[in-house]
């Protein structure tokens, strides 16, 4: 029940109702609702300060996220930059190597145009979309490593098969011939020293004192060792692999023996002279997929240009053989 209030009227002398007019009731409710709006607005400014809105908190999350992407994209572009060093620097070992030279991708070329056009794209996107932006050219990249690494792979896969091909090949003379007097006969067709009737003669003959050392010519296998009653004496033959094989003939001793690994320059026996021979010397032969080819094409390793034009002058010589 709402009380009524009575004040003593000195006018009247006598008690009257208390009526509180309209418009101090209109004062009165403004400023309970100032003050209301006042207090909420410090209440609110307190909490937001120090509190933060549903707003903030979800974008301080989301730059959280932001900052560990790009974390992890600096991350990973630089174990991206580490590989590409590794593959500039292969790249530029390789052409040294083989070429002799550091070439310039055309793309260096046009490095400038490119940034300007990533600058320019980069101001028109936004910041989700530069993430993934930076996503697809990282898993680009990635992409572009591993294909340039399995190019780089096979590039020395060839580069280790060419060394063991040029390890395999015969390559220098089978004894000693610095001042290249030894060649007694060449590989075309010759006088025989027995018959004295034109003969083929499939190698070369080298003349040498009875006991001077007779080296491989290439790595290898040997095949052969010792005598086979064939016309070649005590002898050796070397299977190099990638369709070589080199005979060497007429020895007084052989040092190797058969199915032994041998290695370029390595002792497998002396000079001498037996089987079919008028003196001591190393008749050599060099086979290419079972056909008898020039050995004098296969001395590149310890000649120089004059050395093996004046070698191959002496071979050229139409003249007896000594087999």
């Amino acid at each position: 029940m709402k009380k009524i209030k009575y004040y003593y009227n000195t006018n009247t002398l006598r008690y009257e109702k208390l009526e509180t007019p309209l418009r101090i009731k209109l004062l009165r409710i403004f400023g309970f609702l100032a003050a209301a709006f006042v207090t909420a607005v410090l209440i609110s400014y307190v909490a937001f300060r120090f509190v933060g809105s549903p707003r903030e908190r979800i974008l301080a999350q989301q730059n959280s996220a932001m900052k560990e992407n790009y974390k992890a994209m600096e991350e990973e572009l630089q174990s991206i930059e580490k590989q590409m060093k590794e593959l500039e620097k292969r790249d530029n070992d390789v052409y040294r190597a083989i070429f002799e030279a550091n070439p310039v991708p055309d793309s260096a070329r046009a490095k400038e145009l490119e940034e300007k056009l990533e600058v320019a794209k980069v101001e028109r996107i936004k910041d989700h979309q530069l993430v993934s932006s930076i996503a697809n050219t990282l898993n680009n990249l990635n992409s572009r490593i591993a294909a340039q690494k399995k190019s780089y792979k096979e590039v020395d896969d060839l580069v280790k098969d060419k060394e063991k091909l040029l390890a395999h090949t015969p390559a220098i003379q089978p004894v000693s011939n610095k001042d290249l007097n030894r060649v007694a006969s060449g590989y075309g067709y010759r006088i025989d020293p027995v018959y004295k009737t034109t003969k083929f003669h499939a190698g070369l003959d080298f003349s040498a004192p009875q006991g001077t050392p007779i080296y491989a010519t290439a790595d290898g296998t040997i095949t052969t060792s010792g005598n086979t009653g064939n016309g070649y004496g005590n002898h050796v033959i070397i299977k190099h692999g990638y369709g070589y094989e080199t005979l060497y003939g007429h020895m007084v001793r052989v040092k190797v023996s058969n199915g032994q690994t041998i290695k370029r320059g390595e002792v497998i026996g002396w000079v001498g002279s037996t089987g079919k021979s008028t003196g001591p010397h190393c008749h050599y032969e060099v086979h290419k997929y079972d056909q008898k080819i020039n050995p004098i094409y296969f001395f590149f390793n310890d000649l120089t240009p004059e050395q093996f034009d004046l070698l191959l002058k002496k071979a050229a010589a139409s003249n007896q053989s000594l087999d």
